[in-house]
């Protein structure tokens, strides 16, 4: 499964499409260029219960690691996501204990 990313003027995506559709995404805002602020995940019917959800939380984070940015996660589940993979906390502003 491919999860694409795109960000126009602050604002960004990491997401699934599929003839046209998306089918997950989660949202994000780059208040400065070393931070991400991860707001909101979705995932639709179809792909429910494929770990596509965890798989955006992923690319986020290989992404931050990428580009030097620290993450942010306000939306429930990427926060819920980061608590359980304490690997992740490299990209944490502020790493959960």
């Amino acid at each position: 499964m491919q999860i694409l990313n795109k960000q126009t003027n602050g604002k960004g995506m990491f997401y699934v499409e599929q003839d046209g559709r998306i089918l997950a995404e989660m949202t994000y805002t780059m208040p400065s260029p070393e931070k991400m602020i991860i707001d909101h995940t979705e995932v639709g019917d179809e792909l429910r219960g494929k770990n596509v959800g965890n798989q955006l939380v992923y690319t986020a984070v290989e992404y931050a690691r990428t580009h030097q940015i620290k993450i942010i996660p306000l939306c429930p589940f990427a926060h819920s996501v980061f608590k359980k993979k304490p690997e992740y906390g490299d990209v944490l502003v502020n790493p959960m204990h």
